[in-house]
């Protein structure tokens, strides 16, 4: 997972609510076992209605996702985290998050940004000719025209993104420990690994020798 300490540039300014995982990546994309390509399936219904925003040259490869209320909700399927980053998000802006979709987007790298309503629809504006940048360093979410509006992110969600470590990487991270653990094991209990602590040792009359 790359890491993410900022995440700057044009955003979609969708701001519709109450999007769930099948509007995100419909059901027939899930056939796939890997990540490359999603991105070409992600919000395929919205995308087949004239002037979509998806499609609109001015906003096509933005970084950040602006949207409504309860945003993810619906199935638990994280390919549509997948799809998301397959497409370059990296961020997405909401008043709330399904739980579900919130912990899939923080382990495939996109950072979920909880904002009020009031917020969300200034930088709706804002958003339309103009940057945001979400910096997890100051906490904020910025604009071109000098908005600021700080949020907030679980600390070790918050460490995990800028240090780019998902659960493969938080437990390699650990490989010393492990290793001196597994080592303490073997020596203490044996049996764990199918050996004998008195394997290799002659045995006479019942007795060790």
């Amino acid at each position: 997972m790359q890491p993410v300490t900022r995440v700057e540039g044009r955003a979609y300014p969708w701001g519709a609510k109450n999007i769930d995982t099948d509007v995100i990546i419909p059901a027939h994309w899930l056939k796939t076992i890997t990540r490359s390509g999603l991105g070409r399936g992600a919000f395929e219904t919205v995308r087949k209605q004239p002037g979509n925003i998806f499609d609109d040259p001015r906003y096509v490869g933005a970084p950040i996702l602006i949207a409504g209320d309860n945003f993810g909700c619906g199935s638990s399927r994280e390919h549509a985290a997948w799809a998301l980053a397959d497409m370059g998000i990296r961020a997405v802006i909401a008043p709330s998050f399904s739980d579900i979709f919130s912990g899939n987007a923080f382990k495939n790298g996109i950072v979920p940004v909880v904002l009020p309503q009031a917020a969300i629809d200034r930088l709706l504006v804002a958003a339309q000719d103009g940057e945001v940048t979400v910096d997890l360093e100051t906490m904020t979410a910025t604009t071109a025209y000098q908005d600021r509006f700080p949020f907030h992110l679980d600390a070790f969600r918050r460490q995990c993104l800028m240090e780019g470590l998902d659960e493969v990487g938080l437990t390699l991270a650990r490989d010393t420990a492990i290793s001196k653990f597994e080592g303490a094991m073997a020596r203490h209990r044996p049996w764990i690994e199918g050996r004998s602590r008195y394997a290799g040792v002659a045995v006479e009359g019942g007795r060790r020798t």
